[in-house]
């Protein structure tokens, strides 16, 4: 590894990718380990940082994630938070109690001068807290450097040792200066250089797949989202011709989606482009199932049946590609913790899919594998890729049918094309578009009774869903005014056949999520 690297140990928390994508923000690279990764492998990696997670559990229960002594024996600066802020004092000899009264949300905390972790940040400032169990006792050679009203240990330090804790969570945006609180370990403290920039990722990425490729041929399974795209984008400027890119369009799609794909792409970049229409074979896999998770295994198997079943006719060797990202690999439960302290796996990626046997290429290429979301976008804009591409909305891997509730038919297909393409055709009018990160359209299961002229109608609900969010892990509905709602809803039930009634979702996240299914 070329750059300098922190690990963040993972001990279950909801939080973990948000640390390591704040800390790759500050221009430090940062990777995801288990909580039980060997002292030895972590020495190997040779790491300038650690950082410990949150995590559901409690330090003195014995079924709980710990960790070895030893990880504060190897000379790296070490941050605890949350769990890992208990997980520091109870390893190195302190005390962790349940709470009286446990901390949740907003809480103001003030810190002493002195220590580089609140360098340059106010005296008192609001944190995020999150925790039933309190430090109340720090180990010997460490001091209190920050406290709440209820919480007489809210940040602890060893200078000396370089050994941090904070009992907040200073990676979520709740927490005004948080994100200054962990520039400041990594750059006071640890003493990073900020050498993770994107530019040098272009460069040697592209250096590293023309290597890695030579004068073979790569096939690159092209979905159409900002992912696959940028990867293409990676490779064509890496190999050009080399490159096919494979588009399969199961129908579930955006309104005119698979026709914008095809387009930008076989003007955009320089390589061979196959789409592959495929919707009645999709539908008739599709037919009766309304488990959501079930759709979403029978849509992955089937893209990929599909899409090798074509890489058959041209198989030629050479490279798969597909653009996988790191929170694909980390959500699909690889790289998480395990056991009690595990994340839970909450979706199933379509990409996470193994090859048939039958076919051989000399290597798997995924040259996105190691970024987050955001760094894909800051990637597809250094490449040129379109800005109305690389800032598409996030779209769920299967699409349409994990937006379609319950049966997915083609005259569902249909309603909810329409109706989702009228709802951003009429956000995007009222000029609130930027104040929103997501905004689509779901099609319920549910069929209510209407009037239309003197006629009684009984046709589909839609519901419509906006959010606004720092992150993605927690999010609020968007006020959208009324008036807006207002029109949309008025345009829905006359434009488009078979909708009688909208409603919008107010659920934020927690406790909802930001799909449906």
């Amino acid at each position: 590894m070329a750059n300098q690297l922190c690990i963040v140990l993972d001990f279950g928390g909801q939080y973990n990718q948000l640390i390591a994508r704040r800390v790759r923000e500050c221009g430090v690279y940062c990777e995801i380990k288990r909580y039980d990764t060997p002292i030895e492998e972590i020495k190997a990696l040779d790491p300038v940082a650690i950082i410990f997670t949150g995590g559901p559990n409690s330090v003195y229960d014995m079924s709980s994630p710990h960790i070895s002594k030893d990880i504060f024996d190897i000379g790296v600066p070490v941050l605890g938070i949350c769990y890992g802020c208990q997980l520091v004092a109870w390893t190195l000899g302190g005390e962790v109690k349940s709470c009286e009264k446990s901390e949740y949300g907003k809480i103001e905390i003030s810190h002493n001068k002195g220590s580089l972790i609140f360098k340059d940040v106010p005296e008192k400032s609001v944190v995020w807290m999150s925790h039933t169990d309190y430090v109340s006792r720090v180990p010997e050679g460490f001091t209190v450097t920050a406290a709440s009203a209820d919480c007489p240990a809210a940040a602890f330090e060893n200078a000396e040792k370089k050994f941090y804790a904070v009992q907040f969570h200073p990676e979520v945006t709740h927490s005004e200066f948080g994100k200054k609180m962990l520039h400041n370990f990594l750059y006071e403290v640890c003493g990073c250089k900020g050498d993770w920039v994107m530019d040098d990722f272009i460069e040697k990425t592209v250096a590293k797949l023309r290597e890695q490729i030579g004068d073979k041929k790569v096939v690159l399974g092209l979905s159409g989202g900002v992912d696959s795209s940028v990867a293409a984008g990676l490779l064509s400027r890496a190999v050009g011709k080399q490159l096919t890119c494979v588009f399969v369009d199961q129908g579930l799609m955006r309104k005119d989606e698979g026709d914008f794909v095809e387009e930008t792409f076989t003007k955009l970049f320089d390589m061979k482009f196959v789409r592959v229409n495929c919707q009645k074979q999709f539908l008739e896999k599709l037919k009766g199932v309304s488990d959501p998770e079930q759709k979403r295994k029978i849509i992955g198997t089937e893209f990929y049946k599909v899409f090798w079943d074509k890489i058959r006719e041209e198989a030629d060797g050479g490279f798969f590609a597909q653009g996988t990202i790191y929170p694909d690999r980390i959500e699909s439960g690889k790289g998480n913790a395990a056991g009690k302290g595990s994340t839970a796996t909450i979706k199933t990626h379509h990409n996470m899919v193994e090859k048939p046997a039958d076919i051989k290429f000399d290597g798997t290429i995924e040259p996105l594998a190691d970024l987050f979301k955001d760094e894909v976008r800051a990637v597809g804009e250094k490449l040129g890729i379109p800005h109305d591409l690389v800032w598409r909305q996030p779209f769920p891997g299967p699409g349409l049918g994990v937006r379609i509730i319950g049966e997915i038919t083609e005259e569902k297909i249909k309603v909810l094309q329409e109706a989702d393409a009228v709802f951003r055709d009429e956000i995007k009018k009222s000029g609130i578009e930027s104040e929103l990160k997501q905004f689509f359209a779901v099609l319920p299961d549910v069929k209510t009774v209407g009037v239309m002229g003197d006629h009684r109608t009984y046709d589909h609900l839609i519901a419509i869903r906006a959010i606004t969010t720092d992150d993605f892990m927690t999010a609020d509905w968007a006020r959208i005014p009324y008036d807006v709602l207002a029109r949309v809803s008025n345009r829905l039930t006359n434009e488009v056949e078979h909708v009688n009634r909208v409603v919008y979702d107010i659920t934020s996240k927690p406790p909802g999520t930001v799909e449906w299914e």
